[in-house]
């Protein structure tokens, strides 16, 4: 499946439990439980039904569920109106919709500072 075509677009479904490290070079999305670390070259999105209690690398984020950990954006987060987030969130752009939830420091930066080594080939 192609996303602006960049590339794939990972799914982990709802009712779908994954614990481990994820390390993509697409787009991913999580519907279900994700526990572990996660590192995506593109865009994480977290569904209403997704959970997410792990370490997220990404170039931007996109949430309407839950994540517990920290969370290292190079560009933009979004927390929509559904989402709750616990944990340190970096980033260069924060959007907080009416409603979102979030509990945790918040770094914003821009430059060098805020890049985000990719580890993937």
């Amino acid at each position: 499946m192609e996303k602006n075509g960049k590339g794939l677009l990972n799914i982990i479904g709802a009712g779908s439990v994954f614990e481990g490290t994820i390390n993509v070079p697409h787009s991913i999305r999580i519907d279900g439980l994700f526990k572990g670390k996660l590192q995506t070259a593109e865009s994480v999105t977290v569904g209403e039904a997704g959970v997410v209690e792990a370490e997220v690398k990404a170039q931007n984020a996109f949430i309407f569920g839950k994540i517990l950990g920290n969370v290292y954006i190079e560009d933009r987060v979004e927390l929509h109106s559904s989402a709750v987030v616990v944990g340190d969130l970096h980033a260069k752009e924060l959007v907080i919709k009416e409603g979102a939830v979030y509990h945790g420091s918040c770094s914003m930066q821009r430059g060098k500072e805020a890049t985000v080594e990719s580890t993937i080939a």
